[in-house]
């Protein structure tokens, strides 16, 4: 998997997600807590892995 995500796309998915993880966490109940926690979860590995796969599938990328 090669890297698509810049430095600047990466920590703006890791704070969103942890974010969302703690809205989940703290907030939300029931359906909406699930899908808060998959979506956070989902962006924060994006985050941590630098690859987001809707990027590859249009052809985008933010790493220069």
């Amino acid at each position: 998997m090669k890297q698509n995500e810049s430095t600047m796309d990466r920590w703006i998915r890791a704070v969103l997600g942890i974010i969302i993880l703690y809205l989940a966490y703290a907030v939300f109940t029931g359906v909406l807590s699930v899908i808060a926690y998959i979506v956070g979860i989902i962006l924060v590995l994006t985050a941590i892995v630098g690859f987001c796969l809707p990027y590859k599938i249009f052809g985008i990328s933010t790493k220069k």
